[in-house]
């Protein structure tokens, strides 16, 4: 790939040498996560770089949202870049130094990784403007973990460019401590998952514990429905559209001896298509009410519908690994063998414009492949050298993101 040398030469190197900056800003915003939508102290770290690098950011206006964007001295496309910026509600226990000084908020997932190394790519691509074809379009996202903040971004207009052209590609990064520090992993077509909510009321009719006979006892149904949904989805659902209803929060009672009036069931859904997202909620809905009905019982279901799945574009991602490769080398670039049945809200982007989002490995050296915690425990530490990789990774897939020109 001797075409893409020009463009990359010398940018691992600089990414490195930008490292210490880089981890210095994720420590800051790990130090004080901010949950949602209103990230105020977040949202000012970054429009504080944006502005030293000479970039005029924007302020979301329903969310604490930034947008800027960097124009190439070449015609070229349209390419957008995107980090999340919120964090989860945990109480860490890492027992790091930096470690999060605002009670029951911590950063979990990675998100303050994500923006800081967007923040290191942007540094890296004011400096190599002179080789820039086209315009980037930096977007800092908050409310990925429960508001969907990717929606609101598009609806106030971050894929609209000045000159009405079309975002032409879409990239975003995921760290994880499943993979090797510094390795590249990602895949054509579904990526991650859809998620919709489920909740199921079973009402009975409530009695003394001793005589059941005489009461309509919903505790046992709800315990079939659950049993019943996992045969539902093996009997329904092809092995290789997979599909995953898990019931993780169960409801019932205040006492030992009173058999209550209803029992509560709290789970989620997770498809890959939509033809498989469709029938699995249809199923849920029958199995619910008609397991319920079989003992005289009722069930009221309610399905509230998620982020839909990440489909990544695959000749967007054929780009990407070409780039991948000529930046970090072909032995730590791979093919991401299934997909990660966890949501993300980039999906909505990659509804819209054709993209991909990749992991990025952080699994700290001295940790066995399988053993570090993962992403949402709030053991999760990821290793910083990986830093530098994904932002001259972000950078990489702006300066050659593989497109047609206008």
């Amino acid at each position: 790939m001797p075409e893409a040398q020009p463009v990359m030469e010398g940018l691992l190197a600089d990414a490195h040498t930008l490292l210490p900056g880089i981890v210095a800003v994720r420590r800051a915003i790990h130090r004080f996560p901010e949950l949602g939508r209103d990230l105020p102290r977040t949202q000012q770290t970054v429009l504080d770089a944006l502005g030293e690098l000479g970039l005029e950011p924007g302020r979301g206006a329903s969310l604490s949202s930034v947008t800027a964007t960097l124009e190439g001295t070449r015609p070229g496309r349209t390419v957008l870049l995107r980090a999340d910026m919120d964090a989860l509600p945990l109480d860490e226990e890492t027992g790091l130094d930096f470690a999060s000084r605002v009670p029951g908020v911590m950063h979990a997932c990675g998100h303050d990784t994500h923006t800081a190394m967007l923040l290191g790519a942007a540094r890296l691509l004011v400096a190599r403007r002179e080789q820039l074809a086209g315009r980037v379009v930096f977007m800092f996202q908050p409310a990925e973990e429960s508001g969907g903040g990717a929606q609101d971004m598009i609806d106030e207009g971050v894929l609209e460019t000045a000159d009405g052209e079309d975002v032409a590609a879409a990239f975003a990064l995921h760290i994880s401590t499943r993979f090797e520090t510094g390795s590249l992993h990602l895949r054509p077509g579904p990526t991650f998952a859809a998620s919709d909510a489920l909740h199921i009321l079973v009402r009975g009719r409530g009695g003394h514990a001793s005589s059941p006979h005489l009461a309509l006892d919903p505790v046992p149904v709800a315990c079939e429905i659950v049993q019943a949904l996992q045969a539902m989805v093996t009997r329904t659902v092809g092995v290789f559209d997979p599909a995953v209803v898990t019931v993780a929060a169960i409801h019932a009672g205040t006492a030992g001896n009173v058999i209550p009036e209803t029992a509560e069931l709290r789970g989620t859904v997770r498809t890959l298509t939509p033809a498989t997202r469709q029938l699995v909620l249809q199923g849920v809905e029958r199995v619910a009410r008609h397991v319920a009905a079989a003992h005289a019982a009722e069930a009221e279901v309610t399905l509230t519908e998620g982020y839909p799945p990440v489909v990544n574009d695959p000749a967007r991602t054929s780009a990407l690994l070409d780039t991948a490769r000529a930046l970090l080398g072909e032995d730590r670039v791979h093919h991401l063998a299934e997909p990660f049945m966890g949501a993300e809200d980039f999906s909505y982007v990659l509804r819209r414009v054709p993209g991909v989002m990749a992991f990025l490995g952080a699994r700290p050296p001295h940790i066995p492949a399988g053993q570090a915690p993962d992403c949402h425990s709030n053991q999760v530490v990821f290793d910083e050298e990986a830093l530098a990789d994904g932002a001259a990774l972000y950078a990489a897939a702006a300066l050659r993101p593989g497109l047609p020109p206008r």
